[in-house]
């Protein structure tokens, strides 16, 4: 049984329209109900990232809870690494973070922690659906209803704990910092000046309709450029709720997600306390990243594209670090989520340690060549099942001569497909993703939404 609302990172929307508040309303009710039958805390912890309509969506989820007798603590604006660790750290049986992450300002999203600070699992998020087409059988009044209050504290509770990252603090590195006009526009710039670094801000000048719009994690040249232009000597930017981090040199190269474990691990693996040797990664994950671990010996466990999986992932293979390309990086020992405060001050105090420019960290692999297509469509439904695609694949896979790799998935937020192709060279890359795409494009009537060359860009 597929889930109906919930996607790889919560429930996401047009906000007022798919994501109303009368559904913010009836999830949060179902989300209490939830709470209840499974016998939990009575308490949720709410933050939420810049959006204009995230302050709506969040009082009538909150409104939801509280119907239903469940105290609730908001945040306010804060990243999602954040709420992460305050529903770990305190008395909440779950976290809800109001935000669609990296998708433009009309967008909104709800997405759910469990008490360990993880997403909350599918078949929870499946019990939870079940509940939103049920009448609330408990509903109370007077003192039974909900307490809604809001909690600074937590917040500088979780300021301080990051700060313990950075023992030998950032002094007389200067930083570009791009926030995105999100959730982590504030805490991230203070945070490097309360470290000792020189900050050159963009990005953080929210106005409720600009969050990813004029860069961020996503659009990497905006830091990239800024980082040039300042004459930092890293740059670091965030997405709209702050849970991923890209980087790029003082020459202005973007330093992604694989690139970034990479330099980490095999610094701390040079210092003797990497163990075990091992990164999860994700289908998406470049070749060139997969051999030069190789080269160092350190494993590669591929995942499926989300954090919540690497996550999963990582807590099977007792792996310290796993993430994307895109600069979700979950660092095991600082929490069970993507963090890019805590990516940041990872990373940052890797190249501070080393002694090493950003650029000569830069240079240690050469990506493969790597293609990625987003595809438009009407109905996901049923694609790889059809036999002008299944042959298109097989088609492609010889091409590819066993040097090379295919992935192709739906979209878990958006109505498209993904497809990956990477190659020993760009012109089988090119050929291999040619032929299927036109088979896509000839069977279920898919076109192209954007293309996107990854060797050395960000993945999704």
């Amino acid at each position: 049984m597929s889930k109906k609302h919930f996607g790889t990172d919560g429930v996401r929307g047009v906000a007022n329209e798919k994501l109303s508040p009368e559904f913010a309303l009836a999830l949060g009710s179902a989300v209490g109900r939830f709470i209840i039958a499974r016998g939990l805390e009575r308490s949720v912890v709410i933050g939420r990232d810049t959006r204009r309509s995230g302050p709506m969506l969040g009082a009538a989820f909150a409104a939801g809870l509280c119907a239903e007798g469940v105290d609730v603590s908001t945040l306010g604006v804060a990243p999602t690494g954040a709420i992460s660790y305050v529903v770990r750290n305190g008395p909440h049986s779950l976290a809800a973070v109001i935000s669609a992450s990296h998708n433009p300002a009309p967008d909104n999203g709800i997405k759910l922690f469990a008490h360990d600070g993880k997403k909350v699992a599918d078949d929870d998020e499946m019990a939870i659906e079940s509940l939103l087409d049920e009448p609330s059988a408990t509903r109370t009044s007077g003192r039974g209803v909900g307490d809604l209050q809001p909690n600074v504290k937590a917040l500088e509770a979780y300021e301080n704990a990051i700060l313990e990252i950075i023992p030998e603090g950032l002094r007389g590195m200067k930083v570009a910092f791009d926030g995105a006009h999100g959730a982590g526009y504030a805490i991230g710039s203070r945070v490097l000046r309360t470290l000792g670094a020189e900050v050159f801000e963009t990005g953080c000048d929210p106005d409720g309709f600009n969050i990813n719009a004029e860069g961020g994690a996503t659009k990497p040249s905006t830091i990239g450029e800024f980082t040039v232009s300042s004459g930092a000597d890293i740059g670091v930017a965030f997405d709209g709720d702050a849970d991923r981090a890209v980087f790029c040199d003082e020459r202005g190269r973007l330093i992604n997600g694989d690139r970034t474990m990479a330099v980490w691990a095999t610094y701390w693996r040079d210092q003797g306390r990497f163990h075990p040797a091992t990164i999860v990664g994700t289908v998406m994950s470049n070749g060139g990243f997969a051999s030069f671990l190789n080269a160092h010996g350190i494993e590669l466990i591929r995942a499926a594209v989300g954090d919540k999986y690497v996550s999963q992932a990582m807590s099977e293979s007792g792996a310290k670090v796993g993430g994307e390309q895109s600069g979700h990086i979950i660092f095991s020992e600082r929490g069970p989520t993507g963090d890019g405060l805590v990516t940041m001050l990872e990373f940052l105090r890797v190249i501070q340690l080393a002694g090493k420019s950003a650029s000569a960290q830069y240079d240690a692999f050469e990506n493969w060549p790597q293609i990625l297509l987003n595809l438009k469509l009407e109905s996901r439904e049923g694609w790889d099942r059809h036999p002008q695609v299944v042959a298109a694949l097989n088609e492609a896979e010889s091409i590819l001569a066993g040097a090379g790799r295919i992935n192709v998935r739906a979209s878990g937020t958006m109505p498209m497909l993904r497809l990956m192709v990477e190659a020993a060279d760009s012109d089988r890359r090119d050929q291999a993703a040619e032929k299927i795409f036109r088979a896509l494009e000839s069977a279920i009537g898919a076109s192209v939404h954007s293309r996107v060359d990854l060797t050395h860009a960000l993945g999704d």
